[in-house]
């Protein structure tokens, strides 16, 4: 369908039921005010209207949502819903396995995991009520050099804010289906800021929660010691619901924390009175500062917790995030070689140039530079959580710049390598990227918080102080953002 068709077709749809958060959609059908199907249905008439340009899915299994839809139908008619999450439609990075429904990481490499696996976190969500819509693009196997290059069987994601822009990576899907309203909400995985980076990218909440803390049973590996999967929503109470049901201890993981989890929804409007709120500052020692929008939303927002009641103070963090990224490189290369190692020497000839790239520099990579890096890290996780003697909650960017033109490689690199999102995914740390409004250009625009070890739901209640000053009214994208610009392109 030509840009110029699916722009009538989605103003005629347009995007209804589908644009409600989480928490409103659970509240209209616990009321009666809505069904289940319907909300499915209308998720179902945006996926037709707008997918064909941001490319959100790889794939979908429309009968058995239907199925499942219906069930949880019944269940509100009798006043039996199993929670919050009930009836609600979602969607999962596509490397997050599913039984039923193919994972194949966004790749031509054959994949031989068990084809019956369902991802404990996927289990959660289900035997929540949530309905399970489709496998969203990635980049492929969730990973790369950071590069687009147009040579993988799906066209990559586009941002729903501007269709000639980046989404971030690698959860691209993840964050372009819950921008535009093709999924209520959706789960990527964070290695080095992969669930963050697509979130500030499209002006959604992304959580990378504590190391350990939500299961990776079930999703395929990309680095071992960095991997986490986590929820991208339009609100931080979405993102709270959706972690309180897939947080967890599961034996099936063997890095799964057993420490029990305290519940981020009961304290969640708590207020930030109490609290000390770190301002970062040292963001670069090579002079490479963020975009002035986004230093102003960062001393907005220090401005807006200070008038809560927070206070705020400066600090440095033990070295640059630039500098965490070159500690993190390294164990991300060589642990990702390791991890795909036959796959690349079986099947490197179907895999993407960034896949196969990346694979290759760890492949190279000495094991003195791996251990090296190892020690490096130890001693700076231990330093980062000194910082939460002294504060509650860090402030800072997750990305310095808002996200650039696909089709301009370089900034499409710059954009990922330098973002402040390796810091936590180093250290283990629970951080959050926050909306904070749009650029002059109408790109979105986003924060960064973090907080100490297994502290989600103090993170998460600064996040929701914040954005009910910051961003209030949280929306997905309108039809005429997601498509004019194509429009005008193809023109």
């Amino acid at each position: 369908m030509k840009a110029t068709e699916n722009t009538e077709a989605t103003a005629k749809a347009g995007i209804g039921l589908a644009g409600l958060s989480v928490a409103e959609a659970g509240r209209q059908i616990g009321s009666g005010e809505i069904t289940p199907s319907a909300l499915l249905e209308a998720v179902f008439a945006r996926i037709d209207a707008v997918d064909g340009v941001i490319y959100s899915y790889l794939r979908m299994d429309r009968d058995a949502a239907r199925e499942n839809a219906v069930a949880s139908d019944k269940r509100a008619a009798s006043g039996t819903l199993l929670g919050p999450l009930d009836g609600i439609p979602f969607a999962v990075k596509d490397n997050i396995y599913t039984a039923g429904m193919e994972t194949t990481g966004g790749s031509r490499v054959p994949q031989s995991h068990d084809p019956d696996m369902t991802a404990t976190l996927v289990t959660r969500l289900k035997a929540a009520g949530a309905i399970l819509v489709g496998k969203l693009n990635t980049w492929e196997y969730g990973t790369g050099t950071g590069a687009v290059h147009f040579d993988l069987d799906a066209p990559p994601s586009r941002n729903p804010w501007n269709t000639a822009h980046f989404t971030g990576g690698s959860s691209t899907g993840s964050a372009a289906a819950v921008a535009a309203g093709t999924a209520l909400f959706s789960i990527g995985t964070d290695t080095g800021g992969s669930v963050r980076l697509p979130a500030a990218a499209c002006g959604l909440v992304g959580l990378k929660a504590t190391f350990g803390r939500i299961s990776r049973h079930g999703v395929m590996p990309n680095c071992w010691s960095f991997d986490t999967p986590g929820p991208l929503a339009l609100s931080t109470e979405d993102t709270a619901l959706i972690y309180d049901v897939i947080a967890g201890f599961d034996e099936a993981d063997p890095v799964s924390l057993s420490v029990p989890v305290e519940p981020t929804l009961p304290g969640l409007k708590d207020g930030v009175k109490d609290l000390k709120i770190g301002f970062v500052r040292n963001l670069d020692p090579c002079g490479v500062a963020p975009e002035p929008a986004i230093l102003d939303a960062l001393a907005k927002s220090a401005a807006m917790f200070a008038a809560l009641g927070a206070e705020v103070v400066e600090i440095d963090l033990p070295i640059a995030p630039s500098e965490y990224r070159s500690i993190a490189m390294p164990i991300n290369r060589a642990e990702s070689f390791s991890i795909h190692e036959r796959d690349y020497l079986e099947h490197r000839h179907l895999m993407g140039r960034s896949l196969r790239e990346k694979l290759e520099m760890g492949m190279y990579l000495r094991a003195a530079d791996y251990l090296a890096a190892l020690r490096q890290r130890r001693a700076l996780v231990a330093r980062t959580d000194e910082i939460f003697a002294k504060v509650d909650v860090l402030l800072l960017p997750m990305t310095y710049r808002v996200a650039p033109p696909i089709h301009d490689n370089p900034a499409v690199i710059s954009y990922t390598a330098g973002s402040a999102g390796s810091p936590f995914s180093l250290s283990g740390h629970p951080a959050l990227a926050l909306p904070a409004g749009f650029s002059p250009e109408g790109l979105p625009l986003s924060v960064q918080l973090a907080a100490g070890f297994r502290n989600e739901a103090l993170l998460m209640r600064a996040a929701w102080a914040l954005e009910q000053v910051l961003t209030p009214n949280p929306m997905r994208a309108e039809p005429q953002h997601v498509l004019s610009i194509a429009t005008r392109a193809e023109g």
